[in-house]
């Protein structure tokens, strides 16, 4: 365990759980943070305030207090209800970034102009068309970028479930490093590690913002 050869398999088994713990994460905020929206636009006060509710709560503490909830408290009566570490992992960090997606994606849809909506309802754009054909590509450029960043915290937010026993990529760093002592080498490939990943993110955003882009004109200050 002297040689780096011999860390870097083991930091890439912490590496390929937390790419697994991101994935599904960041699947599940972006459920979320569509639910939540729909729910704070509603018509209905019942369905706005429990968008508002959910998106305050989860935005307003502590992931770590969330994740601990989770895993410690669930468990317990009269919850009675015992999550695996992997589980409470992606609900908890999907739920709690979810809240902060759903405030990028109601801003996002406040900045398409109104005369866009005017526009359609002339048409006779029914609702649902008037949100896929004109809504939704426009506020997609707005919340793409912001939607990277989130991502990115998402990704760097996953080092925290090394505190409910799962063996993630940080988990494995500080394993690594009481094993050896070899604190700088191990904790230095682990930022580089880190770093690799959040840049295989902003890549594949920055395609979707691309591709999302494409075929609409940039606005001009009039």
């Amino acid at each position: 365990m002297g040689d780096l050869h011999e860390l870097l398999p083991l930091l890439m088994k912490g590496t390929l759980v937390t790419i697994r713990i991101a994935v599904f994460a960041i699947l599940l905020a972006i459920l979320m943070a569509g639910v939540a929206t729909i729910f704070r636009t509603s018509a209905w006060r019942i369905l706005r305030w429990c968008g508002n509710a959910y998106v305050e709560v989860f935005r307003g503490t502590s992931l770590l207090v969330q994740l601990f909830w989770l895993f410690f408290v669930l468990p317990l009566p009269p919850f009675n209800l015992a999550l695996t570490p992997f589980t409470v992992a992606i609900v908890g960090l999907g739920l709690h970034y979810g809240a902060y997606g759903s405030e990028i994606l109601r801003g996002a849809l406040r900045s398409v102009p109104g005369g866009q909506f005017e526009a359609a309802i002339a048409l006779n754009m029914t609702a649902a068309t008037r949100m896929r054909r004109i809504v939704l590509p426009q506020a997609m450029i707005n919340a793409l970028p912001p939607a990277t960043n989130l991502m990115i915290e998402l990704l760097k937010g996953t080092s925290l479930v090394s505190l409910i026993t799962l063996s993630d990529l940080t988990f494995r760093a500080r394993q690594l490093d009481e094993a050896t002592f070899k604190t700088a080498e191990i904790f230095a490939l682990t930022l580089v590690i880190y770093f690799v990943m959040a840049q295989v993110v902003v890549a594949i955003m920055r395609h979707f913002e691309r591709r999302v882009s494409h075929g609409i004109a940039p606005r001009t200050a009039k």
